[in-house]
Parts: structure tokens; sequence; C-alpha cells
């Protein structure tokens, strides 16, 4: 991973938010993203492609939805840096997760059959 981009991937409000939101939570889906954030879908979702265009996102599809997760794949230092950012600045997404936690009907998510 070029540290450049993904420092630069960082540096915008919206796309830490959904990143430290997504680290918090483990996934979510842009819905989600959208009531804690309290923002418009497109936005969102723009911000979602590019994060996983630049590696630090994968997604997956369950029905109509679509769920976003930390890459496992990323180097130590940055998942290093994004777990300790979120860690100690909780904070900053305190508003956003109080959000996400009022919002009703919430995508569920496939359990594991075994």
């Amino acid at each position: 991973m070029n540290p450049v981009q993904f420092y630069k991937c960082l540096a915008d409000e919206t796309r830490l938010r959904c990143l430290m939101l997504i680290k918090c939570e483990e996934e979510l889906c842009v819905c989600e993203l959208t009531e804690a954030l309290q923002d418009i879908q497109p936005k969102i979702s723009r911000h979602l492609a590019q994060l996983r265009c630049c590696g630090l996102l994968i997604d997956r599809r369950q029905g109509q939805w679509v769920f976003y997760r930390i890459n496992p794949s990323l180097p130590d230092w940055a998942d290093t840096v994004l777990t300790q950012t979120a860690n100690a600045n909780e904070h900053f997404i305190a508003v956003n997760l109080k959000n996400l936690n009022r919002m009703g009907d919430r995508p569920e998510r496939a359990r594991p059959c075994c």
C-alpha cells in the first residue's frame, strides 16, 4: 500500500469517519453509514468506492445489501494506524455511533450455518 494514498484517504473527514465506524462495528452497509453520518447516500457511496479502490475496504453482497469492512490484507502498519486512530478518538465518532444505534430496521447479517 502506498502511504501517500493511504493518508490522502484518511485526510477527508467523511472517509475517516466511515473507516472509524467500520473499524468499530466490523462491517456496515451504505444505509447504516448514511444514518450514522446524517449524510446523503450518493456522497457516502462515492467515498466508500474511493476507499475500496484504494484497497482500504472490501465489500460483500448479501441480497440487496452491500456490506463494507476493513480489508484484512492491509499491511500491519496501516491496520495499526486505523486501530489506534479509532481507539484514541472515540469522541470523534460518538454522535455517529449514537445515530447508528438509534437506527431502526438495520439490515441483518447472514449467520454462519455451522
